[in-house]
């Protein structure tokens, strides 16, 4: 499995991997960035670890990890993967997403998403996406939600947080057969 590059006029997408992970270094400690994932980045040891694990998971073809490259501010802002990918099923889940807070809101994350919804369906020709997020992640909810994901259940107290709150996660899905609307509807400016 060849990790793609995945490329607007905005974002590049490429491997994250031990050789390039150190330009998040910065990034990854910033206060509550990943407050609700149950993963921990905090210092450079932690982040070493959980790039390790994708790395890990990327020679084991169940996960494709990304740096996250902004074009316009030519500057390294963070990480998102493809995971939990079941190749028999056709299904991937889009997560384990962080970018820095000077990113957020600028229109970068949708440029992301729209990459990797782009590739899942129509280069890998999966037929679903789903998305896991803490109930309490309004915020993230509702950029799922913008994008055109649909909230199939809740999994009640089911993931252990870092400081051992048991979560509530949404669970989020957008069908291959959904795709094509919500690509002319939502990201039309692609």
């Amino acid at each position: 499995m060849n990790a793609p590059i995945l490329e607007t006029n905005r974002v590049k997408l490429t491997l994250l991997d031990l050789s390039n992970y150190t330009n998040l270094l910065d990034i990854a400690q910033e206060e509550r960035l990943i407050f609700f994932s149950p993963s921990n980045i905090s210092t450079p040891e932690a982040l070493k670890a959980y790039v390790q694990t994708a790395v890990d998971g990327y020679y084991h073809k169940t996960i494709i990890p990304f740096i996250v490259y902004d074009k316009a501010n030519k500057r390294y802002a963070g990480s998102t993967r493809f995971g939990l990918i079941d190749h028999k099923n056709k299904v991937l889940h889009i997560g384990w997403t962080w970018i820095g807070h000077a990113f957020q809101r600028t229109g970068l994350n949708k440029h992301m998403k729209y990459l990797m919804l782009k590739y899942a369906f129509e280069t890998m020709e999966f037929e679903k996406v789903e998305f896991r997020i803490d109930e309490r992640n309004v915020k993230s909810r509702k950029a799922v939600e913008k994008i055109g994901a649909t909230l199939e259940g809740i999994l009640r107290s089911n993931t252990i947080m870092q400081d051992g709150f048991r979560r509530s996660t949404c669970c989020y899905g957008i069908l291959k057969c959904e795709w094509n609307t919500i690509k002319l509807e939502l990201f039309s400016e692609f």
